[in-house]
C-alpha cells in the first residue's frame, strides 16, 4: 500500500477506480483541481481472490478483496469514495464502429446538427444481446474526408460520424458489478481495460499513425490494435504471466509462492552465458535460514535446493515463445504485421518481467516499448509501472469523461467536449482494411 501525507489542495472532483485482476486487485483516488490539474491522492492494492481470467468465480471472496484494496486506498488519501470506476479485462469484449451520417446542403454546421447527427446513431447500436459498455464518437467526416476532430463552423452537404461500439457479455459485466456493490461501493461506469490503457500509455499521435497495445495479465492477454485515432481491432489471448509460474512450479516441482518469487526474482526472457554459473535458492527468505533446505528439493536442485538459474530462464523463454506466438497470430489477423506492422507498446503485470520488450521485439519483428502511466504528481515511484497502467488509466478516463452517445438528447447534449478518443474493431471486416490501408 502506498501512502502520503494529506493534499492541501482544494479539488473540485474526485475519483475512485478499481482494477481487479487475476492477480492483484488495485485501488487509486485521484484528485481534479478547477484548473484541471490531477493529482494522486492515495492508492492501494492486496493479492486477488475470487477473480479467474477476468471473470468473477467466488463473489464473497472477490467483495472482500475489493473491499479491503479500496479501504487501503482510502487510508492513504486519507478521504473516502462512495463510487469507483471499473475495468472489465474478460467478459468476451469486442467491438465495433458504427458509421452515420446526415445531409446538411451546404450550410454551415451548428451544434443542433451534431446532436441530430448522434442521436439518429443511437438508432444504429445493434448490441445483439450483449451489453454496450461504450458508445463513443470517435471522429467525424465531412463529406467523405475523414479525421474532422471538430465540424462545428465548418460547411459540408454531409456530416457523418464513426460511432465506436465496445461490447461485452452481459453476466460476467454484472457479476464484476454485483462484487463491488457487495464491497459497499456504487459503480461510476465499467471501462473495457484496453481503451483504460491505452489512456495510460498510448499518446494521441501514437493513437493516430497506428500502435497496437498488448496488455499482459496474469491470465489474459489483450491484443488491441489503434489507428485513426480509435481501437481498431481487439483480440484477447487466454494466456499470461501466471502460465509462466505455473510452468516453474511444474518444471522444478515446487510451490506456486515459489514459482513466483523465482519469476520476479531471477527470472528473465533474456538468456546470459553468466547463467550456466549462477545458482539460485529455491527458498525464499521466510522458507528455511539461508543454506537449509524446507521440505523435498526441487527438481535438478543441489543439497541446498538451489537450481541453475539457465534452466529457470530456459523454462520462462518457453512459456514466452508460446505466448509471443499467439500475440503475433492476432496481430496479423488484425492487419498489424509485414508492411503495415508499426509501434507495439507492451503493458499489464506480465510486462514488468525482465528483457521482456527485447523478447517480444526479437520475436515479433517489430519496435516494442514498455507502456507505463504518466508519473502524475503524487503517484508513488512502485506504481509508475506497466502492472498500474490500466488502473492510472481509469482515472484519466474518468477524468476526460467522454461522451456517450446513449446519453445525448437525455441532458448531456450541452456537455459535450468533442472527440473520445476510444476505439474498436471496424465491422465488417473491410471496413477495417480500409482504415488501416490509410493509416499505416
Amino acid at each position: 500500500m502506498a501512502s502520503r501525507a494529506a493534499s492541501p489542495r482544494r479539488f473540485a472532483r474526485t475519483f475512485g477506480a478499481v482494477n481487479i485482476g487475476s492477480f492483484r486487485i488495485s485501488a487509486m483516488i485521484m484528485g481534479e483541481t478547477e484548473t484541471g490539474e490531477l493529482e494522486v491522492l492515495g492508492s492501494g492494492h492486496r493479492a486477488s481472490a475470487g477473480i479467474k481470467r477476468g471473470y468473477v468465480t467466488d463473489m464473497n471472496a472477490a467483495s472482500f478483496a475489493i473491499r479491503d484494496a479500496v479501504e487501503r486506498a482510502e487510508k492513504s488519501a486519507n478521504t473516502n469514495v462512495r463510487s469507483v470506476w471499473i475495468a472489465c479485462a474478460g467478459a468476451g469484449l469486442a467491438s465495433n464502429v458504427v458509421a452515420v451520417d446526415i445531409e446538411i446542403g451546404g450550410r454551415r454546421i451548428e451544434d443542433e446538427d451534431v446532436e441530430t447527427l448522434l442521436i439518429q446513431a443511437q438508432d444504429m447500436i445493434q448490441p445483439d444481446g450483449r451489453t454496450v459498455l461504450h458508445a463513443q464518437p470517435a471522429h467525424y467526416t465531412l463529406d467523405g474526408a475523414h479525421g474532422v476532430a471538430n465540424p462545428r463552423g465548418l460547411h459540408a452537404e454531409r456530416l457523418g460520424v464513426d460511432i465506436h461500439v465496445m461490447l461485452a457479455d452481459g453476466a460476467p459485466v454484472r457479476n464484476l458489478t454485483e462484487a463491488v456493490q457487495n464491497a459497499h461501493l456504487s459503480v461510476e461506469g465499467v471501462v473495457a481495460a484496453p481503451l483504460a490503457a491505452g489512456h495510460a500509455c498510448l499518446t494521441l499521435e501514437e493513437r493516430e499513425l497506428g500502435v497496437a497495445l498488448v496488455e499482459i495479465g496474469a491470465d489474459v492477454t489483450n491484443v488491441a490494435v489503434f489507428a485513426g485515432g480509435m481501437l481498431l481491432g481487439l483480440k484477447a489471448v487466454p494466456m499470461g504471466s501466471a502460465d509462466i509460474t505455473d510452468a516453474i512450479a511444474s518444471g522444478f516441482g515446487i510451490r506456486r509462492s515459489q514459482a513466483e518469487r523465482l519469476k520476479c526474482v531471477a527470472g528473465s526472457a533474456i538468456a546470459s552465458p553468466a547463467d550456466h554459473r549462477e545458482l539460485i535458492p529455491v527458498n525464499g527468505p521466510n522458507d528455511a535460514p539461508d543454506g537449509v533446505a524446507a521440505g523435498p528439493l526441487a527438481r535438478g536442485a543441489d543439497d541446498k535446493n538451489r537450481i541453475v538459474r539457465a534452466e529457470l530462464v530456459s523454462v520462462v523463454t518457453q512459456q514466452l515463445a508460446a505466448l509471443t506466438g499467439e500475440i503475433g497470430k492476432a496481430l496479423k489477423e488484425m492487419g498489424f504485421s509485414a508492411a503495415r506492422a508499426g509501434q507495439v507498446v507492451l503493458t499489464g503485470g506480465g510486462a514488468e518481467l525482465a528483457g521482456m520488450a527485447d523478447f517480444m521485439q526479437s520475436a515479433l519483428g517489430q519496435p516494442v516499448r514498455l507502456g507505463r502511466p504518466p508519473q502524475l504528481p503524487g503517484m508513488p515511484e512502485a506504481h509508475h509501472a506497466p502492472g498500474f497502467a490500466t488502473l492510472a488509466g481509469l482515472c484519466l478516463y474518468a477524468a476526460e469523461d467522454p461522451i456517450d452517445i446513449r446519453a445525448v438528447g437525455a441532458g448531456r447534449a450541452s456537455t459535450y467536449r468533442g472527440v473520445a478518443r476510444a476505439g474498436g474493431l471496424l465491422d465488417p471486416v473491410m471496413r477495417m482494411v480500409r482504415a488501416l490501408k490509410e493509416n499505416f
